[in-house]
């Protein structure tokens, strides 16, 4: 039974994400879920929309204080602290679903 609610979990934030860009906290308030439990689905959504011909993309999490941009983070989390100065003002990873632009003849 706990198998079914989540594939029902999985559906509802995919179709937030096909709809706008969204971080972790935003969408376990809509789903009404813990934070951690999104992060546990997202890489089965990361699988399921590629093999749907569309894909999750990841907006980086970049400090507050000097800028910085996590652009070659592979987690999907929030990072702890920035790596430059340190500070751990950060703003959270975003993510949403847009589809593979890929007309090949």
């Amino acid at each position: 039974m706990v198998c079914n609610l989540s594939g029902t979990v999985r559906q509802r934030m995919y179709a937030l994400l096909a709809k706008r860009e969204q971080d972790a906290r935003s969408l376990s308030q809509q789903l009404k879920i813990s934070e951690k439990e999104v992060m546990e689905h997202l890489p089965h959504l990361i699988r399921s929309t590629h093999r749907q011909g569309q894909r999750l993309v990841i907006i980086p999490s970049t400090c507050r204080s000097c800028g910085f941009t996590f652009k070659d983070r592979k987690r999907l989390t929030k990072p702890g602290r920035c790596p430059r100065c340190r500070a751990t003002h950060l703003t959270p990873p975003a993510y949403r679903i847009e589809s593979n632009n890929s007309n090949r003849y």
